[in-house]
């Protein structure tokens, strides 16, 4: 795992500057979100977060490298790959939580029919393929 020491971040040293420094890269988050929710292979987390393929590569990369995403072969030909959330990628779901929360207050209209019953917190998953 990538670990920062606080006197190397610039600005105000903190916990959250190192935090983002790992998972604050767009797409990060919600590429946790999708594997959390059971999306396991490369395709279905594109299609769920719907971003570009290439950013996603970078952001598994990332997390892998970072001890928050482990990978699995699955398939030999062509080599294909299956990913994970590590114990420190699922203890990510209680920020999923709070910007759930914060989001459908803040973020979403109060008027739209998905707002308040679509989402279910990520806490009351079963977080698929963590260790």
């Amino acid at each position: 795992m990538s670990i920062t020491a606080l006197a190397d971040l610039p600005g105000r040293p903190c916990p959250i500057a190192a935090a983002l420094g790992l998972v604050g890269e767009r797409w990060a988050l919600l590429v946790i979100r999708e594997i959390a929710l059971g999306a396991t292979r490369f395709g279905d987390i594109v299609a769920g977060t719907g971003a570009p393929r290439d950013r996603i590569a970078a952001r598994l990369k990332t997390l892998e490298s970072a001890g928050i995403v482990a990978r699995t072969k699955y398939h030999d030909s062509p080599i294909r790959y299956e990913y994970r959330l590590t114990d420190s990628g699922a203890a990510l779901t209680p920020v999923l939580d709070a910007l759930l929360e914060w989001g459908k207050h803040h973020a979403v209209a109060p008027d739209d029919p998905d707002r308040q019953h679509r989402y279910r917190p990520m806490g009351e998953l079963k977080v698929k393929g963590s260790r």
